[in-house]
């Protein structure tokens, strides 16, 4: 696909994954660590509630609530 045809239909909203080679794909700046954190047990079931009435993970709660943070102490700054 011709780099024209492909932002003509990606700019009409067509899907264009078909035309991308996703083996490879990666987010910039995105690199992922893993950490251990120790939650007392009260805290743990909390996040399980709360994820389990929201229908995610608790890692993924976890993760959406450590950076709602972080981004409020960054626009306080």
């Amino acid at each position: 696909m011709k780099a024209k045809k492909f932002d003509a239909d990606f700019d009409g909203g067509k899907d264009v994954t078909a035309a991308l080679d996703l083996s490879k794909a990666r987010r910039p700046l995105r690199k992922q660590r893993r950490v251990n954190v120790d939650f007392p047990e009260w805290m743990i079931e909390s996040l399980d509630r709360e994820a389990s009435r929201l229908g995610v993970t608790r890692q993924s709660i976890i993760k959406v609530w450590l950076a709602e943070r972080l981004e409020q102490a960054s626009s306080n700054r």
